[in-house]
């Protein structure tokens, strides 16, 4: 059952980022990818209906997380109490700048409101890689299973790290350009026209950067962590996983410059889906490992809820996702196909 429910919260986080993630890339090409205000709007109207709706799988995860493995959620939040508060601030942000430039028609505020949204997009990119990089590099847990680090110290990697370290950061560049591909490519299958063009130029500009930072970031990892090829050598199934990383990759490279950008974008799904349950295969049954004594570790068993609290909320948890999906469904359904804006639409989208 726990292993069940390490799944679970892994497709969670999954469908969070490839879902959220577009938004997140269509606000890091904001400013550059759309000249006027007119194309601004159509990233806006592109993103409007679905953005708010994608970020409630971060809060189901985070509800799941809570209900499955409290330790877990206990040590996290505790331990990244400051980063986790500048997520959240930059969440509200993201969602102040969206929502004030659309009711907002002074233009002086809606070029203020276009850089928070800018902002906070690019940052949360940032952040949520350089989160992914303290899991798999380990965290300072003591036997009590909680932990502190300050914000950084000497940026290395060590006894006396900091939550951003080189290996981190590295983590959220990467999460960054990969998002912005994948936010680039989004775009590109909703507009038309200029704003269409170059928001594929974009995702086909960065291909050979996403490349190679997928090439370092793999080999960084097994140097940072070398337990990260356990599983694959107990399991060689796992070295699909690489595969499906670097084939999407090679779909995007080729699907991109030719105009498909349907076929393109489901390839960035793949990647950012691929590298995820990499990272979550490499650690398994680990869910927090300890930088300094891996019996500290926090696995899905010593971490877990009773048995029979996880079978009894499989089932509520399969209902509530049931329904989830069928509302999900339904808006891509009716929101799907470009987006097309007017001018002399007004203010909004």
């Amino acid at each position: 059952m726990e292993t069940v429910w390490f799944m679970i919260v892994a497709v969670m986080l999954a469908a969070y980022v490839v879902l959220d993630g577009f938004d997140l890339g269509a606000g890091v090409i904001y400013l550059v990818a759309a000249r006027t205000d007119l194309e601004r709007r159509m990233i806006l109207r592109a993103i409007g209906p679905v953005w708010d709706g994608n970020e409630v799988w971060l809060l189901a995860a985070g509800g799941t997380l809570y209900f499955a493995f409290p330790q877990l959620y206990a040590s996290a939040f505790s331990g990244f109490y400051l980063p986790l508060m500048m997520v959240l601030w930059l969440l509200m942000l993201r969602a102040i700048g969206i929502e004030f430039r659309i009711h907002i028609e002074d233009p002086v505020w809606q070029g203020f409101f276009d850089v928070v949204f800018f902002g906070a997009s690019a940052l949360l990119a940032i952040f949520y890689g350089a989160a992914l990089g303290n899991v798999i590099s380990g965290v300072p847990l003591a036997k009590d299973g909680y932990f502190f680090e300050p914000l950084w110290t000497n940026f290395r990697l060590g006894e006396n790290t900091g939550i951003l370290d080189w290996y981190t950061i590295m983590s959220g560049v990467v999460a960054l350009v990969t998002l912005t591909v994948h936010g680039s490519l989004y775009i590109a299958v909703k507009t038309e026209g200029d704003l269409c063009r170059r928001a594929r130029s974009f995702a086909v500009m960065l291909w050979p950067v996403q490349f190679f930072l997928t090439c370092f970031s793999l080999v960084t990892t097994y140097f940072v962590r070398p337990s990260v090829m356990d599983n694959y050598h107990r399991y060689p199934i796992g070295y699909l996983v690489p595969i499906l990383v670097f084939s999407s990759l090679g779909a995007i490279l080729w699907a991109a410059p030719k105009g498909k950008d349907k076929l393109a974008f489901v390839a960035s799904g793949l990647y950012i889906t691929g590298m995820l349950v990499g990272a979550v295969f490499a650690l398994y049954p680990v869910v927090l490992p300890a930088r300094s004594n891996s019996q500290y570790d926090l696995t899905i068993y010593n971490s877990a809820a009773g048995h029979h609290g996880l079978s009894v909320g499989l089932v509520w948890w399969t209902i509530g996702m049931i329904l989830a999906l069928g509302y999900f469904v339904f808006i891509y359904r009716m929101f799907r196909g470009k987006v097309k804006l007017e001018e002399g639409h007004g203010h909004g989208y």
